[in-house]
């Protein structure tokens, strides 16, 4: 019964979000909500100048609603006997996190779509609403209970006292903009974190905790019904509103697992990104204009290197598949 659950949560979100795209991407058409293509990044990509964007909207309802109906209808069971209150908030507050991710990521694509401004929120002001969020809920999980103790592989439950929260608290701002780097081409940010959230179902799955498992199964299935419309070429882009959500949600479920030090494994390709966009800045400094990269984040050097879109997907979704894979044996032997 705990496995349909986690089937029909993957099922429900894939569905919903779609269904969701045959109305909402004529929707974001008609509205004239097209991103403009900044003229920074490869040329070619100028030809997707105007298709819509903020279409992370689909699977932000599709993951709510799938997640909730599924949750609520585990707990009507034996499931609110089976999870204490801790897990219950991570879970609660880990979906209102990427909520209020989300929500910065619209207000930022509103600014560029509704006020033409393409630059959107300033890097100060993403800052500053990114690093609240992330501190509300670290101290949501903090008054109901929850401590520094963090489960690491082969070493146990590891008391980081104080650190635990200030790392965590740096660490979920810093993943967060790492999965919005990923989100630079068709299918991209979509397909690597349809398999980071199928890892830490997997995970869920070995350490029983059944709730998690059927929010990363949503996750999943929203990522992959979005490909339908995302995969190249796109007809729609996530925008900041969907790509802040699911780094908050990624976040989210690797502290639902009391794992979080796994996440730095599940989502390889996000460090890799926006390591490659810091590099490249201090080698640019450092060498007085010389580059590092063809161009960053690292998904666009390999895409000047002659690298297909759809390569690129493939690849980068093979290597978190994989390192997915190690974080799942790494739990199962190590925990």
């Amino acid at each position: 019964m705990n496995s349909l659950w986690t089937f029909a949560a993957a099922t429900a979100a894939f569905g919903i979000t779609a269904l969701l795209g045959k109305w909402m991407v004529p929707f974001l058409h008609r509205l004239n909500f097209g991103q403009t293509i900044r003229d920074v990044g490869p040329s070619w990509h100028r030809k997707k100048n105007g298709t819509p964007t903020m279409g992370g909207f689909l699977f932000i309802v599709g993951i709510l609603v799938a997640s909730a109906v599924c949750l609520v209808m585990y707990y009507s069971g034996e499931g609110l006997k089976e999870t204490n209150l801790a897990m219950r908030t991570r879970i609660v507050g880990g979906l209102l996190m990427a909520c209020g991710f989300g929500l910065i990521g619209f207000f930022d694509d509103y600014i560029k779509v509704v006020k033409k401004r393409n630059l959107g929120l300033t890097v100060l002001q993403k800052l500053v609403l990114q690093l609240f969020v992330a501190g509300a809920y670290l101290y949501t999980l903090y008054r109901f209970g929850a401590g520094s103790v963090m489960l690491v592989p082969f070493a146990g439950g590891v008391d980081f006292g104080i650190w635990y929260w200030i790392l965590s608290w740096l660490g979920i701002v810093g993943v967060v903009n790492a999965v919005n780097f990923t989100d630079g081409i068709d299918g991209l940010n979509a397909s690597v974190t349809f398999f980071a959230s199928a890892s830490f179902m997997v995970i869920a799955g070995v350490l029983r905790a059944i709730p998690v498992g059927i929010v990363s199964a949503a996750a999943a299935g929203g990522c992959l019904g979005f490909l339908v419309w995302n995969f190249n070429p796109a007809k729609v882009f996530m925008g900041d509103t969907g790509s802040l959500f699911l780094g908050g949600l990624v976040c989210a479920l690797g502290f639902d697992v009391n794992t979080p030090i796994l996440i730095l494994l599940v989502g390889i390709v996000y460090l890799c990104e926006i390591l490659s966009v810091v590099l490249q800045v201090v080698y640019f400094k450092a060498t007085h204009g010389k580059r590092l990269f063809k161009m960053s984040p690292i998904h666009h050097h390999f895409e000047l290197c002659g690298w297909s879109e759809v390569k690129i997907c493939l690849v980068f979704s093979a290597v978190t598949a994989f390192f997915g894979a190690v974080s799942v044996l790494l739990v199962f032997f190590g925990c």
